[in-house]
């Protein structure tokens, strides 16, 4: 009987062991992925800083106005021809 619980004691530890050798795999398993994810949240933090930019550039009022006068041929309308509503 003795010795049938020290064999069960050594199956628990071994158990127990290979438990801790399990986690400690899927913890650095997990650590590296988070470190992945890390790299691409920056990355992609860095691709949206550079469209924001590029953005800004584009929508520059005198490039909006000289896009319109030159490539889709618009004017001003004379002042006569505007007319104000108001509430």
């Amino acid at each position: 009987m003795k010795i049938l619980l020290q064999y069960g004691f050594y199956v628990v530890i071994f158990l127990s062991s290979l438990q801790v050798v399990i986690t400690r795999h899927e913890t650095r398993r997990l650590f590296v992925e988070l470190q992945m994810l890390e790299r691409m949240r920056d990355e992609l933090n860095e691709e949206w800083g550079k469209l924001q930019l590029e953005h800004s550039t584009w929508a520059i009022n005198d490039r909006v106005e000289n896009f319109a006068r030159t490539k889709l041929r618009m004017k001003k309308p004379e002042q006569s021809l505007v007319i104000l509503l108001t509430k």
